[in-house]
């Protein structure tokens, strides 16, 4: 079985630089880490390979600085790892990201399966997954907290909803999307890094050149129907007023209070 899972590097700390022009984020600067939800997504491609045979290739997007990122995952045992990089792709809303993912995918070839976190921390969105699945024609599902079976012509997970678990089955190829719940991620191996830094194997960087739709239009900020008006800080300012006098004179006042500010 091949299986391809999404990582993405995000900031490792909540103090980012906001570009005030397109109102994303200021990447590469700042440290960054692997996005903690897509550690049960590696563990998970890692467990999958290990019971029924296969590899397990790692794909993010985002800045050269994002191949240290790669590495973590090579190092808890991914096989290969993929990144794209191109100033093309930067600006990308969801749209536009999971599109470049999913030529980045075709550019990577056969696959059996594509597992994502649930989300990323730095943009809570939680639609790149099934976005990209959309794009590649294939059934997907979000919040898989359990697979039961994996077998040549599908996957049979259970899906944890609002009210209920249900027990779904979906023909292969397809995309899943992990809960933290499924599995507790393994370690980086020291051996493994050591092996990795003494090969002469690297991370294969992707471009918009290598790409089977090469029309930048598609990607970036051109190819983001999205904008972030405003990026701002909440206001941690509180005001309070003090109301004293009988029940129904405390009641009528707060009750004019509550009109003026346009609460009720």
């Amino acid at each position: 079985m091949r299986i391809v899972t999404f990582i993405k590097q995000v900031p490792a700390s909540t103090s980012v630089e906001i570009n005030p022009e397109t109102g994303t984020l200021i990447r590469g600067k700042e440290k960054g880490k692997l996005n903690p939800f897509d550690l049960f997504a590696i563990e998970t491609a890692l467990w999958l390979a290990s019971q029924i045979g296969g590899e397990v290739i790692a794909l993010s997007m985002g800045p050269l600085a994002a191949e240290d990122t790669l590495k973590e995952a090579i190092y808890m045992g991914v096989d290969d790892a993929y990144l794209i990089s191109d100033m093309a792709f930067a600006g990308s809303d969801v749209l536009a990201t999971s599109k470049t993912l999913a030529e980045a995918v075709k550019v990577i070839g056969r696959f059996d399966l594509i597992i994502c976190g649930k989300q990323t921390t730095d943009g809570d969105t939680a639609q790149v997954g099934a976005e990209t699945a959309e794009w590649l024609n294939i059934p997907h599902i979000n919040n898989v907290v359990e697979i039961k079976e994996c077998q040549n012509d599908g996957i049979t997970v259970v899906v944890e909803t609002e009210h209920e678990l249900s027990t779904i089955y979906l023909p292969l190829p397809c995309l899943i999307s992990v809960d933290k719940d499924i599995n507790t991620p393994r370690l980086p191996s020291y051996l493994r890094k050591k092996s990795y830094l003494e090969s002469e194997k690297t991370i294969k960087i992707l471009t918009l050149n290598d790409l089977e739709d090469k029309d930048s239009d598609g990607y970036g900020m051109n190819g983001s129907p999205t904008r972030v008006v405003r990026i701002f800080e909440p206001d941690e300012t509180t005001k309070s007023e003090r109301i004293e006098g009988t029940p129904d004179e405390i009641a009528s006042a707060l009750f004019t209070a509550l009109n003026q500010e346009r609460l009720i």
